[in-house]
């Protein structure tokens, strides 16, 4: 259906309402993955999604009579209400979200203090990274655009929805089992892909942890199918806790690690190593424990498998925004492929300094981004449903300008604070805090990009909304193709330890460059976008920014050296308080209006907190 367009008859097949995600249960509870704050906003399709509206009766018409509206066509049928047990879990499921992301975020700093920022480590995240993306395109993207949504639609069928699941789960484990062996098997040529020949990997050591830690496939899809089905039933609980449980298992297994005598050998390498035994198994472990933790809940709901083949016929229905998805997963990973076989070329470190920096790039978005528009975006989905431009654009506007007040100042401060950042979380134990400022380095060059990214990521949310699955995978062909040649350009341009620090600039600067694309796209989808709004709000917050800064440096160049690693902590609480003290209060001396609804709506998650 054309956005826009008035309403379908409620007997054509496309009359189907999709509401987001209900409001506080975080994405990361139901599509796991290694990182939580993965670009991923496809993830929005996977909705709760309304049943067809009932079919009308034989004598309906669309034309003049009682109960049409104006326009001659049925009155939107309101969706139901979220179940009041939903709505009370809310506050738990954010309570989990954040010990996730803390407890995932403190394993990867031990992982730094035990093996350092070396060949090791990277080795390690290549290899990590690995069961992620062939889950991704095995399984992920259809999961969220297809499958879930019908999963819902199928609670209404006569038996509840039992025979859909079991074929769901019978095809869905049956390529998860095929496709994690077909990984282990062919291990050597997926890690190849990811690292330059003539670089500085380690070829033997990736392949090692890739055969201990791919079988992870199978059980990251038997987590997000369980997930899925527990969902579907409004029990959110288990599938919020258990990355949490996961992530205290490689936290256990890290202090292992670390009491086990010696090092990893990698010339040559061993796979009977205990040291890369205990990393490799432990961290498996993690995911597996993970996915197991959902056994028992989904049996106490009664829930039995049995092996039923067949694909439901109403999965042809999605099939085309299916096939945009995978589209979307794949693109994405050619340039993340690309990016990764660049840092491979440079000093070794560069993709756990990367992977690192990235982490703590996407943490304000992840925390403070997504929270504001928690509550934007159901409305914004709802009104895009409908056919609404008006008030959609509305929508977007709002959270343009939310997350521009909030983002740009702490993009700002981090600019400053940096290597910082980088000094007082990342060195100790193995890593020299030469290698831990470097990593700070690449959070700072990369800053200016935060708001970018989280206009990037409304925008493709937005054209979800509409059930456009085309334009966002078009907007990322076109990010790739303009990232992939600034990437090759960072080994000719710039010596081997900086790479790094060329390649996280080029990831914002695609993003700058996907904000623009975007923002053009709607306005031809949509028309006017009120973006003079949105561009004064910016001018704004980048002068209150810009003052913030000045103030962040006048106090970091006033603290006296206490050693490098507490100077470090000193200046970070410092000059991140002053300044982000300073922009936010410059904002409201020039009672810029989008800071109030921001701050209090802030203030409530806390207090619920």
């Amino acid at each position: 259906m054309p956005f826009g367009a008035p309403p379908l008859a409620p007997n054509d097949p496309d009359a189907t309402i999709f509401i987001p995600r209900i409001g506080g249960v975080p994405a990361s509870s139901k599509w796991p993955v290694a990182d939580p704050d993965v670009l991923r906003p496809y993830d929005s399709l996977a909705t709760r999604m309304l049943p067809r509206l009932p079919s009308a009766p034989a004598d309906t018409s669309f034309g003049e009579g009682p109960g049409l509206d104006a326009t001659g066509f049925i009155p939107k049928v309101e969706p139901k209400p979220v179940p009041e047990s939903i709505a009370k879990s809310s506050g738990k499921m954010a309570i989990a979200s954040l010990v996730s992301r803390i407890t995932g975020f403190l394993w990867k700093i031990m992982l730094v203090w035990a093996v350092g920022v070396g060949v090791e480590n990277d080795s390690f995240n290549i290899a990590n990274t690995l069961p992620n993306i062939v889950f991704e395109l095995l399984l992920g993207g259809v999961l969220s655009s297809v499958v879930v949504p019908l999963m819902v639609r199928a609670q209404d069928d006569p038996d509840g929805g039992a025979a859909y699941t079991q074929r769901m789960l019978t095809l869905g484990l049956s390529v998860l089992l095929a496709g994690t062996v077909i990984a282990v098997i062919a291990a050597p040529a997926l890690t190849s892909l990811y690292m330059e020949e003539g670089g500085n990997a380690n070829s033997e050591l990736t392949n090692a942890f890739a055969r201990l830690l791919l079988p992870e496939i199978f059980f990251y899809g038997v987590f997000a199918l369980l997930s899925a089905i527990l969902n579907a039933k409004h029990i959110f609980g288990p599938t919020a806790w258990a990355p949490v449980v996961n992530n205290l298992v490689v936290i256990v297994t890290l202090g292992v690690f670390m009491l086990v005598p010696g090092k990893i050998s990698t010339n040559p390498v061993h796979m009977s190593d205990p040291k890369l035994l205990v990393l490799g198994l432990g961290v498996t472990m993690g995911i597996v424990v993970q996915a197991l933790l959902l056994v028992p809940p989904l049996l106490r709901t009664g829930f039995r498998f049995k092996w039923r083949w067949g694909i439901d016929k109403r999965m042809k229905e999605f099939g085309g925004l299916a096939l945009w998805i995978l589209g979307y997963v794949a693109i994405s990973q050619i340039g993340l492929t690309i990016n990764t076989r660049v840092l491979t070329a440079g000093d070794p470190g560069g993709v756990t300094i990367y992977s690192n920096a990235w982490l703590l790039f996407q943490l304000p978005y992840g925390v403070i981004g997504v929270s504001l528009l928690t509550a934007i975006m159901p409305r914004l989905s709802r009104n895009a449903a409908d056919g609404d431009t008006r008030k959609v654009v509305a929508d977007l506007s709002y959270a343009s300008r939310i997350s521009t007040v909030m983002l740009v100042p702490i993009a700002a401060v981090l600019s400053v604070i940096g290597s910082s950042i980088g000094i007082a979380l990342f060195s100790g134990g193995a890593n020299s805090s030469t290698e831990a400022a470097r990593l700070g380095e690449a959070l700072a060059i990369s800053a200016f990009g935060l708001l970018p990214y989280a206009l990037v990521m409304l925008q493709l949310r937005v054209f979800y909304a509409m059930k456009d699955a085309r334009t966002p995978t078009l907007i990322m062909l076109v990010m790739t193709v303009v990232k992939i040649p600034l990437l090759y350009l960072c080994p000719v341009l710039l010596d081997d330890r900086n790479v790094v620090l060329g390649a996280m600039l080029v990831n914002s600067l695609t993003f700058v460059v996907g904000a623009i694309m975007g923002q053009v796209w709607l306005w031809v989808s949509l028309g006017n976008l009120r973006s003079k709004r949105v561009l004064g709000v910016i001018l704004f917050t980048v002068v209150a920014s810009a003052l913030g800064v000045v103030a962040a440096v006048l106090v970091g160049s006033i603290v006296p050296d206490f050693g490098e690693r507490l100077t470090a902590w000193i200046k970070l609480i410092l000059q991140g308080i002053v300044g982000l003290g300073v922009s936010f209060g410059v904002l409201a001396a020039l009672k810029v209006e989008e800071l109030a609804p921001a701050t209090k709506r802030f203030t409530r998650l806390v207090k619920r907190g």
